[in-house]
């Protein structure tokens, strides 16, 4: 293949990509702009479940006889826990759950 022909290749490849990229929201939504039934669950089901998966990812590795290995950890889970339920944001209490864990394992356990 010649370089020339080469470049065409990938040119259209991208524009292809680009078209179905900017053609894919209005196939999932609709022209109404009303998201359909499945991304209104997922846009519900999703949030808990990826929490869910952090949690079980964090505590898979506690050794539960050595208390500097659980403390830590219930701490952060329960700062988690309260500001998610205070707020609602999942940036907000993941983020400050990992600095918490972070501070707590670095500078006092």
């Amino acid at each position: 293949m010649t370089p020339s022909i080469h470049a065409a290749v990938i040119v259209i490849i991208v524009a292809l990509c680009t078209l179905f990229t900017r053609l894919l929201p209005f196939l999932v939504f609709g022209r109404k702009g009303e998201p359909s039934p499945m991304i209104q669950f997922l846009g519900k089901a999703l949030p808990p479940s990826v929490i869910a998966i952090l949690v079980i990812y964090c505590i898979k590795n506690i050794n539960f006889l050595l208390p500097s290995s659980i403390i830590p950890q219930a701490i952060s889970i329960t700062l988690v826990v309260v500001l998610h339920i205070w707020k609602r944001n999942n940036l907000l209490s993941i983020s400050l759950g990992t600095i918490c864990y972070m501070f707590l394992i670095q500078y006092i356990f």
